[in-house]
């Protein structure tokens, strides 16, 4: 496409008064004038300038400033840290429940840190439930803290979106 514009402002509008078949109306470009910087008629070749809108190219200045923009990209990326932190501590309690309910090798490092781990993030729920299977303990109660930690993470979430 910007082949096509290069070759369409050098050539002048194409039929419809357009610059290649296709573009719009806020695409065509005009020759410029030929003066260089100053204005002296000393410039080099014409050169073309756009009409239409400002294109978003990601750069900082189309990117808009200002305390609202630095504060949305702030939420932005306080909300993916939030996410990020729930999914992990929610995959190890449910890595630990795989490991008990097919009988993990306790003695593999992994299985004992992943236990040390989900341990400590299902505090206060490891003996909510107490079945006569600890297995069946292990998958509820384990299974309930990373409910808990799921909902919460979710309504942290939108609580911090709210702020933009």
């Amino acid at each position: 496409m910007t082949q096509e514009r290069d070759s369409a402002s050098r050539t002048g509008p194409g039929p419809g008064g357009t610059d290649a078949p296709g573009a719009r109306g806020a695409d065509r470009t005009l020759p410029s004038s030929g003066t260089g910087p100053s204005g002296t008629g000393t410039g080099g070749p014409d050169r073309t300038r756009r009409i239409g809108p400002p294109r978003d190219d990601g750069s900082p200045s189309r990117r808009g400033g200002g305390v609202a923009a630095a504060r949305q990209r702030a939420v932005s990326w306080l909300v993916t840290l939030i996410s990020i932190v729930t999914t992990v501590v929610v995959l190890i309690l449910a890595v630990h429940i795989v490991f008990v309910a097919f009988e993990a090798n306790t003695g593999n490092a992994l299985v004992h840190r992943i236990g040390i781990w989900a341990d400590d993030l299902a505090w206060q729920f490891k003996d909510v439930f107490q079945p006569k299977n600890p297995k069946v303990g292990v998958a509820v109660n384990y299974g309930l803290a990373a409910v808990v930690y799921l909902v919460i993470g979710r309504i942290v979430v939108a609580v911090v979106r709210r702020v933009r």
